[in-house]
């Protein structure tokens, strides 16, 4: 929504990117900081990061205080009913990726969003993938925010959720986005608890009232002291009792099975620098990785930034590695999926050899190079995900050196829409991250695997990238950003923009960004690429599809020279990178 509506604030001088946009605008040059930093969708979760940073915290002290305050501050994806990822890398080079997505609930199964036809069922039903009870799936949030800070942090979750409950309890003041994303999100009017909360039965919030979530206070209050409740005590029955009531499957054995992951980063390099990012059942890093190994054959900078021949060989990257997606990848718990040989750079190096430098591919049409075990092709041909495009990021630098990069989502906007009765907090529709039906694409186009099918105890495959990109030994790039199938695409922008072209981190976050995902074979581009370049690349036999924007990066990079820790919040949104 915000991310749909919110005008362009941008204006970025750099000939080469070909941009246009308002001058009462986002940040031009990096927010600088000697020590730390924290870059977020909402500068009261920044700053509630940054008050663990100056108070003797870490940077999972950090995160997980933003994580908690966005949950107030941001319930569009904010939250504490949904899941995510955290990627942590410790000054001393050590790596922990820790997997919190949500998990299907043991009632589910393969065709539970199927009419007696076998059609999918339309969102407007109760029975929808999308809104409602039956869209919940087991939230991982709690379970993940907890166990980064029992495990890595250096505080008490106590001290860690204090702003959140403060946030929470006292209010803050609504800016124009928020109060019209609550006004304007038809589905929350559905069910009485979200009416009330988000929309004052229909006395819709404005710009500057002051949003106060007593119910929501009273549960972060409870976490604060109990937070095994959601899972094994109270409040896991409450919780379930009330999905239950309104038709959803999880239970409280559902909540109790929950279990967080802690899973192998993927790794890669990149012209000598050395890429960390999320394993399945993310398919963020695994894509990343592939993307930047068919790139990496190509002198980009000689070509230029944005330049229609650059930005044809990196949408043919693209396209081969959402291919490679769509066929392979899913939950590692329940599909063996060949990560090494996706990301081997001899593949790679075969797939850029079926690369045309003058004329687009035609999607139908590609053909998988031979490869090892990736001749197995996988199973029958594929079956749609739906991507969602609301989700947050935020990534963390502290003094020491310590990074954290970590999306978080509830799926959609607001998730499921509804609120847990008694609670107040939104609850996820991760289930409509698993694929519904074979062979319909979804709304997005996007297609995938078996490997993605609904099943019980699942994790529905993801697009969420977090990313960690180190230079000679030292730290360099943190970055992220919500968008469904961009994320992966907006992360490799950013990162090519710094690498290949040479941008500071905010003119890379800034700069305009495209897109290709395979299917439908299209290009979808902002409407701030150069109009000639969009006409090369028409002549090029690209399809284009315009947009205004979309994506939030919220990204941080750490100077080489100085250690200076430069922080770039998106100009697309109201975010903000604040440090000391």
């Amino acid at each position: 929504m915000r991310i749909q509506r919110s005008l362009i604030r941008l204006l970025i001088l750099c000939s080469l990117c070909g941009l246009i946009a308002s001058a009462d605008a986002a940040p031009l040059r990096p927010t600088h900081a000697p020590h730390a930093m924290v870059a977020s969708v909402h500068e009261l979760a920044s700053r509630a990061g940054l008050e663990m940073l100056r108070s003797g915290g870490n940077a999972v002290d950090a995160a997980v205080a933003t994580g908690f305050a966005l949950a107030v501050v941001y319930p569009q994806a904010g939250n504490i009913g949904g899941g995510g990822f955290l990627l942590l890398r410790n000054a001393n080079g050590e790596t922990h990726f820790i997997d919190f997505r949500e998990k299907a609930p043991a009632a589910a199964t393969e065709n539970m969003y199927l009419d007696a036809q076998g059609n999918v069922l339309p969102e407007s039903s109760k029975d929808s993938s999308v809104v409602g009870y039956k869209a919940i799936g087991v939230p991982g949030t709690v379970a993940g925010l907890v166990y980064a800070e029992k495990q890595y942090g250096k505080l008490t979750i106590e001290k860690v959720m204090a702003p959140a409950i403060k946030l929470a309890r006292d209010g803050f003041s609504l800016a124009y986005d928020d109060a019209q994303d609550f006004k304007e999100d038809e589905h929350l009017a559905q069910f009485s608890e979200s009416r009330r909360i988000f929309q004052r039965d229909g006395n819709y919030y404005q710009p500057g009232d002051l949003f106060k979530q007593p119910e929501l206070a009273r549960t972060l209050e409870r976490l604060a002291k109990d937070p095994d409740t959601f899972y094994h005590g109270a409040m896991a029955r409450e919780l379930a009792v009330a999905i239950q009531k309104g038709g959803g499957l999880v239970t409280a054995a559902d909540l109790a099975a929950y279990e967080v992951k802690e899973r192998e980063p993927i790794r890669g390099s990149y012209r000598g620098y050395d890429v960390i990012s999320a394993p399945p059942p993310s398919s963020g890093g695994v894509a990343l990785i592939e993307i930047l190994n068919i790139l990496e054959g190509f002198d980009l900078a000689k070509l230029g930034n944005r330049s229609a021949a650059a930005i044809h060989l990196e949408a043919e990257a693209f396209r081969r590695a959402f291919y490679d997606r769509a066929d392979f990848l899913g939950d590692p718990d329940f599909a063996k999926i060949p990560v090494a040989q996706l990301i081997d750079k001899k593949y790679a190096a075969a797939w850029r050899d079926s690369i045309d430098p003058n004329r687009a591919s035609v999607s139908k049409d590609l053909k998988r190079p031979s490869f090892g075990e990736l001749e197995r092709v996988a199973q029958s041909r594929p079956v749609p995900n739906r991507e969602p495009q609301n989700t947050t990021h935020f990534s963390v630098v502290d003094a020491e050196g310590n990074a954290v990069s970590l999306t978080t989502t509830l799926n959609d906007s607001f998730g499921s829409r509804v609120t847990a009765s008694g609670l107040g907090f939104l609850l996820n529709d991760e289930m409509d991250d698993f694929a519904a039906k074979q062979g319909v694409p979804n709304v997005y186009g996007l297609i995938q695997g078996p490997a993605n099918a609904v099943g019980a105890g699942k994790r529905p495959l993801s697009a969420m990238t977090p990313t960690i990109v180190v230079k000679d030994g030292k730290l360099f790039l943190v970055l992220g950003s919500p968008g469904g199938p961009t994320i992966i695409t907006t992360v490799a922008n950013v990162l090519i923009g710094v690498v290949d072209f040479s941008l500071d981190i905010q003119e890379a976050v800034n700069a305009p960004r495209f897109h290709n995902q395979w299917l439908p074979d299209e290009i979808l581009v902002e409407d701030r690429v150069s109009p000639d370049t969009m006409n090369v690349l028409r002549s090029d036999g690209y399809k284009l599809r315009v947009e205004h924007f979309w994506g939030d990066g919220e990204c941080i990079m750490v100077d080489p020279k100085t250690g200076e820790r430069l922080g770039a919040s998106d100009g697309r949104n109201n975010g903000k990178a604040v440090g000391y």
